[in-house]
């Protein structure tokens, strides 16, 4: 099978850049981006480490993200599973890509950046949800900062009633585990206790 090796190779195929989209890309969080940004609820972190790379999604009510000025965003730490993988990436290396949605919006906002992790008693206090402090909360340098087109998203068809109606009957979470572990976690009891843990343990 025939592969594409060079940069040149990859731009004859795909043709050049517009120039809409040569331009929307600024090194800060211009105004029109920022008032963007404070509608979202949801972000997918990108982080890469000595283990290869990581993706984890991130969720509060909007603003998921505090915007303190043009170049800099905090995102708090919530309750997870302790795996920690962002946080460990960060630690190795700086460099993080945020992937803003907004429910109901085709576009999506990308803001790269490099990150450290924050353990100031006065900010995580400025964070606290439903009685619970973070644990931390990780400070983004902005780098850059731009929308991408919603053709993505029309052709998922991500926000429609329809799609939504039509939910797949994928396996549940103690499906997938119950069969990961050969039967090791039993399936049905974790289905059945996740809903009253989730929310006693959301923040």
């Amino acid at each position: 099978m025939p592969y594409l090796t060079t940069p040149t190779d990859l731009e004859a195929l795909l043709g050049p850049v517009g120039e809409a989209s040569r331009r929307k890309e600024v090194p800060t969080l211009h105004p029109v981006y920022r008032a963007w940004i404070e509608q979202s609820p949801f972000a997918v972190l990108a982080t890469v480490g000595p283990d290869g790379l990581d993706t984890s999604p991130r969720g509060d009510p909007a603003p998921l993200v505090r915007v303190v000025d043009e170049r800099t965003l905090l995102l708090p730490e919530r309750r997870g599973n302790n795996r920690i993988d962002s946080l460990r990436n960060i630690l190795h290396d700086p460099r993080v890509s945020l992937i803003f949605l907004v429910p109901g919006v085709g576009e999506t906002l990308r803001v790269n950046g490099e990150a450290r992790i924050c353990v100031d008693p006065a900010v995580l206090a400025s964070f606290v949800m439903q009685g619970q402090v973070p644990k931390c909360v990780i400070e983004v340098a902005v780098k850059a900062v731009f929308f991408q087109c919603a053709r993505a998203l029309q052709r998922s068809a991500l926000w429609t009633a329809e799609q939504v109606a039509a939910r797949p009957g994928v396996p549940s979470a103690g499906e997938m585990l119950g069969a990961l572990t050969e039967g090791g976690i039993d399936g049905v009891a974790y289905d059945q206790a996740l809903p009253a843990r989730q929310a006693a343990t959301l923040y």
